[in-house]
C-alpha cells in the first residue's frame, strides 16, 4: 500500500505525494536537485516503511548570480527564483505553482449535471542556507501544499481538502575529509478532510498526522571504496485518526472530542558498504527500532457480549500505554558479470509502527493514519528481491529485469460492514491478518540520441488473508494493481523542438461494493457479498507534446509547450460513489447502485516558459 513507501523531501516524511489523486506530483522539478529511489534492499539509515524510499532533495538556489524561470499556462502557471544572499556563502530559492482548472472549467460546466465542480491546487517550495566555514552550513527548507476537489451532481455533493506542510533545518558539520556528519531538525504535518452532502445524510471527516523529528547521520570513509554510515533518529507523532459527524434526516451524531494519539518512534543504525572483491560488493546493516504509544488516552472497556462499552481507563500525559520494537538487518549484494552486467540480490527485514487503513466499500481517498497501539501490531515486512541489469551499446540502453516477494504481517483493515461513526476507540473496529506481495518489473531505457525514452512494466499481486474478513478467504488487495504499463518518448528533431508522449495503463483499484442497507433497531447494516470483487475500470491514456525552444544566446530565453492530455478522451474512473433508492431511518431497506465518475477528458494546453 501507499503507506508502505517512505518519501522524503529534504529528509521531512511526505504523507501524500500527489496532487488531485496523481494527476501532479507534489514534487515541483523547477525545485528538485535530485532523486534516489531504493524499491528492493532499502538501506539501514531508512526506516519506518516495510517497502520502498523514495528520497528528494531540493537545489540549494544560486550563490553566484540571480536567476528566474518559470511558465504561464491554460492549465496551471509557476515561478521559481533565486539568488545569492550574500555571494559565495548564502542563496535562497523560492519556487511556487498554481492550478486553475477550476476557472477554466466553471463555464463549461455551469449549466452542466456537474455545475458545482471544480479543483485546484497551490504550492510553494523555499529554501535558504549559509555556510559559516569550509567545515559548517546550515540549511534551512520548507514545502506547503493545499489541493481542494469539489464534485456535485444531482445526487452528491463533495468536497475534499487535503495538504502537506513540512520544515527542515539541517546542520552539516565536516570533520576531516573521511567524516562528517548531518543534524537535522524536522516537522511534518498533513490534513485532510472529506464533506459530502447526498440527499437527506451528510458526513464530514477530518483526518490528519503531525511529527517532530531530530536525526543526527555519520558518514564515514575508511578506504576509497569502503562507506559507513550510522546515526539516531527520533520522531514524535501526533495522531488523528478521524473526526467524524453527520446527519441522517434529523437525527445527528457529533462527538464531544476527537482524541488524538501520541507516540514516540527512535532507531538506531549502522551500515557498511564496501568492495569484497573487483566484482562483488557488499551493503550490510542492521536498525534497531523502538516505538512507545503514550498517554493521554481514554481506553474503553466494551463488554464482550453486547459490545456496549461498561467501563474505561485513563492514562495521564506521557504514560506509557505500549512499547514495541525490533531488530532489522539489511543486505544486498551485487556481483559484476563484466563491465555491461551485472547481477543484484537483497533481503531485508522492517518494522512499520504506523498504518494506514483503508476503507474497501469506498473508492474516494478516505484512508487514516494510525499508530501501532497495544491492540495494533507494527507491520512487519519480509522482502526479498533478485535483478539483471544489463547496459547495451555503449551504455546507450539501460535494461534490467527483477523479482521480489514481500512476506506482511500485521496488516489492519475495519471489520466487514463497517460504517464510519463517532466512536472514540476507532482500533475497534480493526480486525488483523497477513499478507503478500510479488511480482517481476521490466525495465527499458534509451539514454542517448534524438530519440530517448524509456518502457516499464510490471506485473504484480497484492493479497490479504483475515481470519475475520471475507470467511477467512483471501483476498486482493485494495492497492493491488495488476498490470503496470509505462511508456515515455522524446524527439529531438533540431536545436528548437523536441516531440515527446506518453502512454500509462494500470488495471483498476479492488474495491467492495455494498449489496444493500439496513436499518434495525437503532443501527445502520450494510450487507456485503464478498471483500474487493469488484474493481475500477483499467486506467489508461496518452498525452502528447511538443516543446520550441527559442534561442539560448540570450539573457533573457522563452520557449514554448504545446500538449494534449489524454489524447483520445478516456474516461478513466477516478472513483466511485453509491447512489442510495430510499431513506435511511424510514424505509427497512435500502438499495445501492455504484456511480462512477471521471475527471478529466481530452485537454489541449499552451505554455509559454521563460528564464532569466
Amino acid at each position: 500500500g501507499p503507506d508502505q513507501n517512505l518519501i522524503l523531501l529534504d529528509e521531512a516524511t511526505v504523507y501524500n505525494a500527489s496532487h488531485l489523486f496523481g494527476f501532479f506530483s507534489v514534487f515541483n522539478s523547477d525545485a528538485i536537485l535530485n532523486t534516489t529511489l531504493f524499491k528492493e534492499g532499502m538501506p539501514a539509515e531508512y526506516g519506518g516503511r516495510i517497502s520502498s524510499v523514495l528520497d528528494i532533495s531540493m537545489k540549494d538556489g544560486n550563490n553566484q548570480t540571480f536567476h528566474g524561470s518559470g511558465g504561464i499556462g491554460l492549465i496551471a502557471s509557476r515561478l521559481t527564483l533565486e539568488g545569492p544572499l550574500e555571494k559565495n556563502k548564502s542563496s535562497f530559492i523560492v519556487s511556487g505553482r498554481r492550478t486553475y482548472l477550476d476557472v477554466l472549467t466553471k463555464p463549461f460546466v455551469k449549466n452542466s449535471e456537474f455545475g458545482g465542480s471544480g479543483y485546484f491546487f497551490y504550492d510553494v517550495n523555499a529554501k535558504v542556507n549559509y555556510k559559516f566555514s569550509d567545515k559548517n552550513r546550515l540549511y534551512l527548507s520548507g514545502y506547503f501544499g493545499r489541493d481542494v476537489f469539489k464534485f456535485s451532481n444531482d445526487y452528491i455533493n463533495l468536497e475534499i481538502p487535503w495538504g502537506n506542510a513540512t520544515a527542515t533545518l539541517r546542520w552539516n558539520h565536516l570533520f576531516s575529509n573521511r567524516l562528517f556528519m548531518n543534524a537535522s531538525t524536522i516537522y511534518q504535518d498533513y490534513k485532510f478532510e472529506l464533506n459530502a452532502n447526498q440527499d437527506l445524510f451528510e458526513f464530514s471527516l477530518f483526518s490528519g498526522i503531525r511529527d517532530f523529528n531530530s536525526k543526527i547521520d555519520f558518514d564515514y570513509f575508511p578506504g576509497a571504496r569502503h562507506q559507513v554510515k550510522f546515526g539516531i533518529n527520533y520522531i514524535y507523532h501526533i495522531f488523528q485518526p478521524s473526526s467524524i459527524s453527520g446527519k441522517s434526516g434529523d437525527v445527528e451524531f457529533n462527538p464531544e472530542g476527537i482524541q488524538k494519539l501520541y507516540a514516540h518512534e527512535g532507531a538506531v543504525y549502522i551500515q557498511d558498504q564496501f568492495d569484497l572483491t573487483e566484482k562483488i560488493q557488499l551493503h550490510g546493516g542492521i536498525r534497531l527500532s523502538l516505538f512507545n504509544h503514550v498517554g493521554p488516552y481514554k481506553k474503553i472497556i466494551y463488554d464482550p457480549f453486547s459490545g456496549l462499552p461498561e467501563d474505561s481507563i485513563i492514562y495521564s500525559a506521557g504514560e506509557q500505554i505500549k512499547t514495541y520494537g525490533g531488530i532489522e538487518p539489511r543486505l544486498m549484494i551485487r556481483y559484476s558479470v563484466n563491465d555491461n552486467s551485472s547481477v543484484k540480490a537483497a533481503f531485508t527485514i522492517n518494522n512499520q509502527y504506523i498504518h494506514l487503513v483503508s476503507n474497501n466499500g469506498t473508492t474516494l481517498p478516505t484512508d487514516i493514519w494510525v499508530p501501532s497501539s497495544a491492540l495494533v501490531k507494527p507491520q512487519l515486512g519480509y522482502q526479498y528481491s533478485l535483478g539483471y541489469f544489463k547496459n547495451l551499446r555503449e551504455n546507450t540502453y539501460e535494461t534490467s529485469i527483477e523479482v521480489y516477494y514481500k512476506q506482511l504481517q500485521n496488516q489492519i483493515e475495519y471489520n466487514e460492514g463497517y460504517t464510519p461513526s463517532p466512536n472514540e476507540n476507532l482500533e475497534q473496529s480493526f480486525v488483523f491478518g497477513n499478507g503478500d506481495s510479488y511480482g517481476i518489473e521490466m525495465f527499458l531505457n534509451k539514454k542517448y540520441g534524438d530519440f530517448t525514452g524509456w518502457i516499464g512494466y510490471t506485473l504484480a499481486f497484492t493479497n490479504r488473508n483475515f481470519p475475520d474478513l471475507n470467511n477467512g478467504e483471501t483476498f486482493s488487495y485494495r492497492y493491488d494493481r495488476r498490470h503496470n504499463l509505462s511508456i515515455v518518448g522524446s524527439y529531438r528533431i533540431n536545436d528548437h523542438w523536441t516531440f515527446g508522449a506518453t502512454f500509462v495503463f494500470q488495471t483498476g483499484i479492488a474495491f467492495t461494493l455494498p449489496e444493500s442497507k439496513y436499518f434495525i433497531e437503532g443501527n445502520i447494516i450494510t450487507h456485503y457479498n464478498g471483500i474487493n470483487e469488484q474493481r475500477l475500470p483499467a486506467y489508461h491514456r496518452l498525452d502528447v507534446a511538443a516543446t520550441y525552444e527559442g534561442r539560448k544566446d540570450r539573457w533573457f530565453q522563452s520557449g514554448w509547450n504545446f500538449s494534449v492530455y489524454n489524447v483520445y478522451n478516456r474516461m478513466n474512473p477516478y472513483f466511485i460513489f453509491t447512489k442510495y433508492d430510499g431513506v435511511f431511518l424510514q424505509d427497512p431497506q435500502i438499495t445501492i447502485q455504484a456511480q462512477q465518475v471521471s475527471l478529466f477528458p481530452i485537454i489541449p494546453s499552451v505554455t509559454w516558459n521563460f528564464k532569466f
